[in-house]
């Protein structure tokens, strides 16, 4: 922990949607994701709150110091990330930065890693599919925009036999967008964490299309995604100081 004199001292609250029925598992699994980003940012103070725990955040912003980042973990810019989290600060001065799903650089994670997956698979990108799963909403355009977006820039970096994008709450659903695809396929799902949506709704919609490819943890357990954020708030860190 940085002394108060450290001139390079600063601090983050990585912060994500969590559970709202039950909040504590959520909490520790974003308290686990952060102590690996506090791993590559020596002299940082970085914490975590999930907006579902009761005054979770509230209880972070007291504790750092003043104008601390705010790093969304969620997968899309809207509402949320925006006004919600904006209202939830309150009167706290803080700069909040892009979500996890929009950062310019999580393509490029994303083709190393399913590269990784087709290698040891001794499978070539030209003869598998790789199927999308996202959030999506029924009230919202945002989700659906920002999942579309990266399976674009995916689509830029790494040339798929067949790519599909498909959703929770809407259209294109996700048995439609699963079924009919080979053995030669993997799923990676759009998502922050290993929540509900992943472990109910993705695997029941795998079974019914009898999906039978590789299935990937969601793209934000990654084992490169904490070090993408550390790198995101360093920039942040540094055009500040700049400006």
């Amino acid at each position: 922990m940085p002394g108060p004199d450290t001139p390079t001292a600063r601090c983050a609250i990585i912060v994500s949607h969590g559970q709202p029925s039950d909040p504590d598992p959520a909490e520790a699994g974003l308290a686990a994701f952060t102590a690996d980003v506090a791993k590559a940012l020596p002299g940082w103070r970085i914490e975590s709150a999930t907006l579902a725990a009761p005054g979770a955040l509230d209880t972070q912003l007291e504790a750092c110091p003043p104008d601390p980042l705010i790093y969304p973990m969620f997968m899309s810019q809207g509402w949320f990330t925006g006004d919600n989290l904006r209202k939830r600060l309150g009167s706290h001065p803080a700069q909040l930065l892009l979500p996890f799903g929009v950062d310019p650089h999580l393509p490029d994670m994303a083709a190393q890693l399913l590269q990784g997956v087709l290698d040891k698979a001794t499978w070539s990108a030209a003869e598998t599919q790789l199927f999308i799963p996202g959030h999506g909403s029924g009230r919202s355009p945002n989700s659906a925009r920002d999942t579309y977006a990266f399976a674009e820039a995916l689509k830029e970096r790494i040339h798929f036999g067949e790519q599909r994008v498909g959703f929770v709450e809407q259209d294109p659903s996700l048995v439609d967008m699963a079924t009919g695809l080979g053995p030669k396929s993997i799923c990676l799902p759009f998502f922050a964490a290993r929540g509900g949506h992943v472990v109910d709704d993705i695997t029941e919609a795998l079974e019914k299309a009898a999906f039978s490819g590789i299935r990937l943890d969601p793209i934000g357990c990654a084992p490169e995604a904490p070090a993408l954020v550390a790198r995101a708030l360093r920039r942040a860190q540094v055009k500040e100081a700049a400006a």
